[in-house]
């Protein structure tokens, strides 16, 4: 059992030096850095860039795609009745142990912890999809943010108008320190929204015995 244990930690520890890798390997090297970003702009620009007319478009259908495919990723490794499964046994698991200490029942708190390992293992089985996920998070949807910036870097113009002030700059200059660039703000904000309905549906799609038969397909180690 502690052989298991340790192969799990490994595992996660593997996804977590590949994801360190890629993040060293896209942002560390500027070179490769504009690869990447020329290599999108050469699909997306046509797709939602609309000849840099419209900014604000372009960031909510950039917003969209990087929303959709984040949960879809997160949705395709995450076994959300195990997840369900575990959460219910944990409270359980927790609200049992308080009554025992409350009750100063100390054999009865001794055999819970004795079980809290096991709780432990079967949470962290049931979360490892999460890190799995990420791969795909920095391989698929980081290049797309860094798009967006990009995109909004060569405009000749980028404002926008809100009730309350005129001529808003999607990309403050440098020189003007501010806590973060106005375009962030839109996109984090739509991102929330979005992402919120597009989670939730996902979750909802993902009960159907279709979407378990899917998921099969694509990970067979889900069978």
């Amino acid at each position: 059992m502690r052989k298991m244990d340790d192969f799990a930690q490994a595992s996660q520890l593997l996804y977590l030096l590949i994801l360190m890798v890629i993040m060293m390997f896209i942002f560390g090297d500027q070179n490769v850095s504009s690869i990447i970003v020329n290599s999108i702009n050469v699909v997306f620009y046509p797709l939602i860039g609309f000849d840099g007319n419209f900014p604000v478009l372009t960031l909510i259908l950039g917003g969209i795609i990087v929303v959709f495919l984040s949960s879809f990723f997160h949705t395709i490794f995450t076994d959300w009745k195990k997840m369900g499964e575990m959460q219910e046994t944990s409270r359980a698991f927790q609200k049992e142990l308080s009554t025992a200490r409350k009750a100063g029942n100390t054999n009865r708190v001794n055999k819970l912890m004795k079980m809290q390992p096991q709780i432990m293992k079967k949470q962290t089985e049931a979360q490892g999809g999460m890190m799995k996920s990420m791969i795909f998070l920095f391989i698929f949807i980081v290049p797309i943010f860094m798009w967006l910036r990009y995109f909004l870097g060569i405009l000749d113009y980028s404002y926008f108008t809100l009730p309350w002030a005129n001529g808003v700059p999607l990309v403050t200059p440098p020189e003007q320190k501010i806590l973060m660039q106005a375009w962030l703000w839109i996109y984090l904000m739509f991102s929330m929204v979005v992402g919120q309905v597009i989670r939730q549906s996902l979750k909802w799609i993902s009960w159907s015995d279709w979407w378990i038969n899917f998921r099969k397909k694509i990970i067979p180690s889900a069978r």
